[in-house]
């Protein structure tokens, strides 16, 4: 059956590696079912509900990335948008939570129709690589500041806006302890690090009487007071494809049940590092998330100083994102800088988006852009590709890319690229010229020369 359904031979796998790299995924992300209601029941919303709403929506999302796209990744809600919900939208706007779950549908079935109909592939390409990276490390940083404060690290201060805390009050200790013991464990290679520091901390926590022990199994509980809770009155496709719809559908159906959008999870690099090749990897990440149910006491034991190493941990590892900011580069690095600074600094993910994107637009430097559509099997396109390269060379002020149309499928259906090798040439993100078949190099000079 498994053969049937995942072509485990055809991705060179079996049921064993993919049980085990399943396993090793969730360990790796599990951490969310404690984190995650602890930043959304900062809102008002039941602690409770929000608990079993997310192992539903990471079991949800992650069965439908097993059986349409048959891809090994866990899907959960995701950290950075739960903070967006949380802290911009509920408590720096000033939406309720149910509102704010309005929102979270809505973007699902925009996200849905996007995906579709191709356009969300599109946007994804569209977005600067610096400014991606940026905008993940911003997030880091802002998350960063939350487990500070959570833990009392970092506090308000009069004079300089925030300070330092007192580092001798427990739940400051507790932080520092389980900061620690992820990064050891996670350097060490431990896999689940991040869930061991979370419960190293929590058990710590009940030796020592600072927190009380509420069992560890139980039937789960209710979902009712978050699910439909939702307000929305006010206020040839390819594996990436089917995973986008993947993505876009478990948002529709967690912010029915009651939680923050729902995203792939980086951690499943992790199961993929272990074998895992299929959905029957993902399928086993969506039946331990279950499985997680049972455990709500201990979910509700979990002390927020437990889980804000977690959090800090997470933004330290979003952090790295900052090393692909091509930072010799002026017209990439001013606005990567202000939109991963100005998450932190405004308390606000959606502060930091804007200031990102308009100032991208203002610096860009407008230099034309000339594409080549090619694929290994052509001919003329390798013919050609020392002529693109000598061009790229010589001409520093016009931008070149190359664009592999076995790779990117959507993209080039969409531009309608019908023979290859094609140039298309871009100027202020309006198409100028659009030339088939190979040039030599005196056409592309006198091309370029007229574009300029």
């Amino acid at each position: 059956m498994f053969e049937r359904l995942f072509k485990l031979s055809e991705h060179g796998t079996n049921v064993r590696t993919e049980v085990l790299a399943g396993i090793t995924t969730f360990l790796t992300m599990s951490y969310i079912i404690f984190v995650n209601p602890d930043i959304l029941s900062s809102t008002g919303m039941d602690r409770n509900a929000i608990f079993v709403a997310t192992c539903l929506a990471a079991a949800l999302g992650t069965f439908i990335m097993a059986f349409v796209a048959n891809w090994p990744i866990g899907m959960a809600p995701g950290m950075g948008l739960n903070a967006f919900f949380a802290f911009t939208v509920v408590a720096t706007l000033g939406y309720t939570w149910q509102q704010a779950l309005g929102a979270v549908f809505i973007s699902g079935v925009i996200f849905l129709i996007l995906t579709v109909t191709g356009i969300r592939s599109w946007l994804i390409r569209g977005i600067p690589k610096s400014l991606q990276s940026a905008i993940a490390a911003g997030i880091g940083m802002f998350l960063g500041l939350i487990a500070l404060m959570n833990s009392g690290i970092v506090v308000a201060h009069p004079a300089t806006k925030i300070g330092l805390g007192d580092l001798t009050q427990p739940a400051a200790l507790y932080a520092i302890l389980g900061f620690f013991i992820i990064a050891a464990l996670d350097a060490l290679k431990v896999r689940g690090a991040i869930l061991i520091g979370i419960l190293a901390v929590t058990i710590l926590s009940m030796l020592t009487g600072h927190s009380e022990f509420g069992g560890v199994v139980s039937t789960p509980p209710s979902l009712m007071p978050t699910f439909m809770q939702l307000d929305i009155m006010e206020g040839k496709p390819n594996r990436l494809g089917r995973a986008l719809l993947a993505d876009s559908t478990a948002i529709v159906a967690g912010s029915m049940l009651g939680t923050s959008s729902t995203t792939a999870y980086v951690e499943s690099a992790s199961g993929v590092q272990a074998g895992g090749r299929t959905g029957l990897t993902a399928l086993t990440i969506g039946v331990l998330f279950l499985l997680a149910l049972f455990f709500s006491p201990l979910a509700a034991t979990v002390p927020g100083y437990a889980t804000a190493p977690a959090l800090l941990y997470v933004a330290c590892l979003m952090m790295r994102e900052i090393t692909e900011v091509k930072w010799d580069d002026m017209t990439e690095a001013v606005p990567a800088a202000l939109a991963a600074f100005t998450m932190p600094f405004t308390y606000s993910i959606a502060n930091g988006l804007a200031f990102g994107f308009i100032s991208y637009a203002a610096v860009e430097d407008g230099k034309p852009l000339i594409i080549d559509f090619w694929a290994p099997w052509c001919g003329p396109c390798r013919q050609f590709a020392p002529v693109f390269d000598a061009a790229a060379s010589k001409h520093a002020d016009v931008t070149f890319a190359k664009v592999n149309t076995e790779e990117e499928q959507e993209l080039a259906a969409g531009l309608r690229i019908r023979s290859i090798p094609t140039l298309m040439v871009f100027r202020e993100r309006v198409l100028l010229f659009s030339q088939a078949g190979a040039l030599s190099a005196a056409q592309l000079d006198d091309l370029i020369e007229q574009v300029k």
